[in-house]
């Protein structure tokens, strides 16, 4: 009888040894199809996260002789591939199957028909109001370009995770009442962003964003939140000179602000603007900066 309980204590001790060291292992589709668990850090532009019927791209890429293949916009394993979600999984239609060995998949969103991949061409919205309709994402929506890569996955992986970001830049103003402002702010009213290249061109390999050199700069009609807060986005750029960059309109006033300013690729900056009766004074405040983490 005790050389069964130490038989039975022995097992009980072996089966925790390997309880403590079980490795999770992704599972293999049985099908042989690639899925995609898609997410990113914070939310896109709509503040509510993906949405049923949303839409990215998905270029893969193969490896040669142990050596990845540069992504080209033809020729790849899958060419801009478009995978749509239904509010709970993401289905790339047609079907992407799993080969052998191993691949780099990039991703963007919200879907286009690309002329190039090393620049593709993109531009955010001049007027950011423009609200969604059945057809087509809301103007601010559309304005903001999201990307994913994950590189030297294999069937073994499971799913593929993409994990996306921001790579336009968001402003947020924030209308503050001076000490001689007299009244509330107005419920409505216009912020115009001045002096900005609207258009960019973006490197699907890497990510990277720079203003479209032969682009002229525009004026950006900003999506307002509520009474005292407007946003837009932004192509990322620096504005070296002091010019005119914020204004707001309402009661038949405009409130002009210059200033230099560096919009940067995946930052949320916030700015700071104190309304006074006097158009002339108005002061500007740097908020702060959050790096690709957008509430």
């Amino acid at each position: 009888m005790i050389m069964k309980k130490i038989f039975i204590s022995a097992i009980a001790i072996l089966v925790a040894i390997a309880g403590c060291n079980k490795i999770e292992t992704p599972a293999v589709t049985d099908d042989g199809t690639m899925r995609f668990n898609v997410a990113h850090p914070a939310t896109k532009a709509t503040e509510t996260a993906f949405e049923d019927g949303d839409k990215i791209g998905v270029y893969i890429t193969g490896y040669q002789d142990g050596k990845p293949l540069a992504l080209q916009l033809g020729g790849n394993y899958k060419n801009n591939n478009p995978v749509t979600y239904d509010g709970t999984s993401w289905t790339a239609d047609p079907v992407i199957y799993w080969g052998e060995g191993k691949y780099d998949v990039f991703a963007y969103y919200p879907f286009m028909i690309p002329e190039s991949v090393d620049e593709l061409k993109f531009s955010v919205a001049l007027d950011q109001r423009v609200a969604e309709t059945a057809d087509a994402l809301s103007a601010y929506e559309a304005s903001d370009f999201l990307y994913a890569v994950k590189k030297g996955v294999t069937s073994a992986d499971g799913e593929v995770e993409l994990i996306f970001k921001h790579k336009m830049s968001k402003l947020t103003v924030n209308l503050i009442k001076g000490a001689d402002y007299e009244g509330d702010l107005p419920a409505t009213a216009t912020l115009l962003v001045h002096s900005t290249v609207t258009d960019c061109l973006i490197d699907l390999a890497t990510g990277d964003v720079i203003k479209n050199p032969y682009s002229p700069a525009r004026t950006i009609t900003a999506k307002q939140i509520d009474a005292g807060t407007h946003t837009a986005i932004i192509v990322p750029q620096m504005l070296t000179n002091k010019k005119p960059l914020i204004e707001i309109v309402f009661k038949d006033v405009s409130y002009m602000v210059e200033s230099k300013f560096q919009f940067k690729s995946g930052t949320h900056h916030v700015l700071n603007i104190t309304i006074n009766n006097n158009p002339d004074k108005v002061k500007i405040e740097v908020g702060g900066e959050i790096e690709n983490d957008w509430e």
